[in-house]
């Protein structure tokens, strides 16, 4: 193989490595992360190629900042969500049955500004398997 081609493969894909690195370096992902000290989900499933868990936000209850790898989500109980993120503060309103997906490595901290409890299921390729 040509080395020159080698070392520009290798490059590439340090710098791809690096930023998803820095995109949630020192925080929590999604399945770990919680509110004041409880857990708000669960790893429901995982295998060789995905991993599948369920959030729970009672009224008031929120999530930590963390990070989610890409993924598709599934409302299991809509509600209304304050969302802060790098674009800033909104409010979310989730409906039930409804869906979401990601492409790319994203940073947030959401709480539950409703009066209902809110839930869904979030399902990911495991992170070993991830493609950059």
């Amino acid at each position: 193989m040509n080395t020159k081609l080698l070392l520009a493969a290798l490059l590439g894909a340090s710098l791809i490595f690096s930023s998803c690195l820095s995109a949630n370096e020192g925080l929590p992902h999604a399945f770990e992360a919680g509110w004041k000290g409880e857990k708000t989900c669960e790893l429901m499933f995982e295998d060789a190629s995905v991993r599948v868990g369920r959030c729970i936000f009672p009224p008031g209850v929120g999530h930590e900042k963390h990070y989610h790898n890409p993924h598709f989500g599934y409302v299991l109980e809509g509600g209304t969500l304050r969302i802060t993120d790098k674009t800033g503060t909104r409010t979310v309103n989730t409906k039930t049955d409804g869906t979401w997906k990601t492409d790319s490595i994203t940073v947030h901290e959401a709480v539950n500004i409703g009066d209902t409890t809110t839930s869904y299921i979030i399902v990911e390729p495991r992170p070993d398997k991830e493609t950059p």
